[in-house]
């Protein structure tokens, strides 16, 4: 955790060089704040979004916004879930300007930053590192509001390895279950992706957790807990639902703002997926049937790649006797990080905690970082290029071919990992279970 915390240091030092040392009426770092925010790689969104989504007004999120002639949110709309949308006016109350509006965001998500570590230090001890120490965290932590979510996903596998309290891990495996349902349901309503993990947790408890006997004596090896799955599936639906209503209910049409944002996004140059580069030049914003197409392929085939982990993961169980749960949400995060329309480099810290919970080949890990950092570094720089330098083809300098590495870099080592992580033990599944329960007939036949 200390480890931890001066990686936080040093990504706030990282996004603060673009703040200051003056500021204009609405608050607005200058002078040149776009320039230089590109050309020295200190971007962020949260920084950026001091302006335009009337954070700087403080306006209380969704209730009296909407989406604008030309699509943009106002009116207090910002285009991430409620419990983001609610940490980010939070954040804003005191500030007056984007340098304050950066800190006070900082201050408030580093807890989040320093719980996930310790989360995982208990989880997968050194091996947590590469979350404590990891370049994603210098470049990332205060890029957007990721924290907070990470810590739902990571929080959710803390709770059904290591419980809580005095009885830690000796609770029964549903109880376990739910409460990490109800994080993963928080987790939706913070970043979305969490959501798709309730599946394969649904699974783990259908199957009856670590070689099917955690349930107490309540199922065997072979018999299905269809009880248990059902209500993960009803107490992560209920949270999501619980954390989105009154949002609804106090102003449906900027609530519903936020999804349209998203929905009606198109795959440009600033979303970095495979998508707009893939089907380049057809690709272009402009071109309705092409973005049209992409948004009903890229939905379904990340439905059908779930599919396809899920069934891999129950091939694993029928062999080994337990669902690898773990793996599998791994395995979905590689399809949703390759085949979402919108891939920002702020999604590995999404990924970086499947590379402390899964034991893959040290290979894997350190191309997938060096391909990210090729993008997280390559993409402002070759924006600078565009809007301020000589030059900006895509042909032309290290930038733009850094932003190639990392575009199809990433999504060549995404499929890989699709596999790897479906292959792989848990650092968790090392950890010995409570001991078996047994019947009373059971301890009279035994030999000692």
């Amino acid at each position: 955790m200390v480890l931890c915390g001066i990686t936080l240091v040093l990504g706030f030092v990282n996004k603060n060089r673009c703040t200051g040392p003056e500021f204009d009426e609405f608050g607005r770092s200058g002078p040149d704040y776009d320039l230089r925010s590109k050309q020295d790689v200190c971007y962020s969104d949260i920084q950026f979004l001091w302006i335009g989504r009337d954070i700087d007004r403080h306006v209380f999120p969704y209730v009296n916004g909407k989406l604008n002639e030309d699509g943009q949110p106002v009116g207090g709309v910002v285009e991430y879930p409620v419990l983001t949308g609610v940490v980010i006016w939070a954040s804003a109350l005191l500030a007056q300007t984007d340098a304050e509006f950066l800190l006070l965001s900082a201050l408030v998500l580093a807890p989040f930053g320093l719980v996930t570590a310790w989360m995982l230090g208990r989880l997968s001890g050194w091996r947590a590192l590469l979350w404590a120490v990891g370049p994603p965290l210098v470049l990332y932590a205060f890029h957007n509001w990721e924290l907070p979510v990470v810590l739902c996903a990571v929080a959710a596998v803390y709770v059904v390895h290591r419980g809580w309290g005095r009885r830690g891990v000796e609770r029964p495996l549903l109880t376990r279950a739910t409460v990490a349902a109800v994080l993963l349901g928080l987790g939706f309503a913070f970043k979305v992706y969490p959501a798709i993990f309730v599946l394969p947790l649904m699974l783990y408890v259908l199957t009856g957790g670590r070689d099917g006997r955690e349930f107490a004596g309540r199922v065997t090896r072979w018999t299905l807990d269809w009880f248990g799955a059902l209500r993960v599936a009803l107490v992560a639906l209920g949270t999501a639902v619980a954390a989105n209503v009154p949002f609804a209910v106090a102003g449906f049409e900027g609530w519903q703002a936020s999804f349209t944002f998203q929905l009606l996004r198109k795959a440009d140059i600033t979303t970095n997926s495979i998508w707009f580069w893939g089907l380049r030049p057809d690709s272009d914003s402009d071109n309705t049937g092409v973005q049209e197409l992409i948004g009903a392929l890229s939905p379904t085939l990340m439905l059908l790649s779930f599919v396809v982990a899920c069934a891999l993961g129950w091939l694993r169980y029928q062999k080994e006797g337990t669902y690898p749960w773990i793996a599998v949400s791994a395995a979905m995060l590689c399809g949703f990080l390759l085949l979402h329309k919108v891939h920002s480099p702020q999604y590995t810290l999404w990924l970086v905690p499947m590379f402390v919970l899964m034991r893959v080949r040290w290979g894997w890990v350190v191309a997938y970082l060096v391909a990210d950092l090729a993008m997280g570094i390559g993409i402002f720089r070759w924006f600078y290029e565009i809007f301020y330098g000589s030059h900006g083809g895509i042909y032309d300098g290290l930038a733009a071919q850094a932003v190639m590495v990392g575009v199809w870099g990433r999504a060549a080592l995404l499929v890989g990992l699709f596999y790897a992580f479906l292959v792989a033990r848990s650092t968790v599944d090392d950890d010995p279970l409570p001991e078996e329960p047994r019947t009373p007939a059971e301890i009279g036949t035994r030999s000692p």
